[in-house]
């Protein structure tokens, strides 16, 4: 799946549109999605909420395991937050960790502009035999 394609079949994830999240580039096992830091991502502290830190990860995520254009679910994820950020602009960087099969991992970095570590996320997916919807 290239970056275009991409584009036009996650326009369709309402969640991550919302907040703002834009996937820059795609490829098979792989996505790099950014999020602009505006007011409505913050919690009471003035710094990223941890929600939008995962829903930021979990489309990389979504991206990256759906790129073969067979139907990949999450199955089970994590997320480590290992920097507090307020402002700018974040990345996440998607990988595939295994071999395409039933199951697919993979590992995802989300980064600030100077690509400081904020937040890791693994991911497990349940490939299904239908495709993607297109």
């Amino acid at each position: 799946m290239d970056t275009e394609k991409a584009k036009a079949i996650f326009a369709r994830d309402r969640y991550a549109a919302l907040t703002g999240i834009e996937i820059i580039e795609a490829g098979i096992g792989y996505c790099k999605a950014r999020m602009q830091i505006q007011d409505k991502h913050k919690n009471a502290n003035n710094m990223v909420q941890g929600g939008a830190i995962f829903t930021l990860a979990d489309l990389a995520f979504a991206v990256a395991s759906n790129s073969q254009g067979q139907l990949a679910l999450a199955i089970n994820v994590n997320i480590s937050f290992l920097r507090g950020v307020a402002d700018g602009v974040l990345y996440a960087t998607a990988t595939e960790v295994t071999e395409p099969g039933r199951l697919g991992a993979y590992d995802v970095m989300v980064t600030d502009e100077k690509n400081t570590i904020v937040a890791r996320f693994n991911g497990m997916v349940y490939r299904k035999k239908e495709r993607l919807p297109e």
